[in-house]
């Protein structure tokens, strides 16, 4: 007696790879590792502006920047600008208990995150205390500014940001 062999059936499916579900499947995993070699690269690619290596020396110069605030405070000054984006200019005035300093002074504008982009302009006041600074398109971003004489020997700090406040007004505690 023979034994009939019978042949398996073909299948009529397609190989996996012709199927959209396992590429479906697959583009989570494929994503994860497409973001963490981005991750990897800005890691190493960006330094750590935040990091202090000298945290003793930050810290005493935070006490002698606390001493020029009294010094503002002393001098009853307050300081008011207003951003001209359409002609670059940065205009205002410096006043001490209501009469103009004509002195020159600092302005810092100082990026919150990246310090590269940090600007110093020079303030020299007229007669009448008013200022006008050559000032660059500001980013959109809040930005802590400080108002200090030029010998450094007083400082007004605030923040601002120019999309939010046209005006900028600082004034010391009197």
């Amino acid at each position: 007696m023979q034994t009939a062999i019978h042949p398996l059936p073909r299948s009529s499916a397609a190989p996996w790879y012709k199927h959209r579900w396992p590429w479906f499947l697959m583009i989570g995993p494929v994503l994860v590792l497409v973001a963490g070699a981005i991750t990897a690269w800005l890691a190493v690619s960006r330094p750590d502006a935040l990091v202090v290596g000298d945290y003793y020396k930050q810290g005493k110069a935070i006490n002698q920047d606390l001493r020029r605030d009294r010094v503002a405070s002393s001098l009853g000054l307050a300081f008011e600008a207003r951003h001209d984006a359409r002609s670059g200019r940065l205009q205002g005035r410096l006043d001490s208990f209501g009469k103009p300093v004509v002195a020159p002074f600092h302005i810092r504008l100082a990026h919150p995150t990246q310090p590269g982009k940090d600007l110093v302009l020079e303030a020299l006041p007229d007669a009448q205390g008013r200022f006008s600074a050559a000032l660059p398109a500001l980013e959109p971003t809040h930005w802590q500014v400080v108002v200090e004489g030029a010998a450094r020997d007083w400082r007004l700090a605030g923040s601002w940001s120019p999309a939010k406040l046209e005006t900028l007004v600082i004034e010391s505690d009197r």
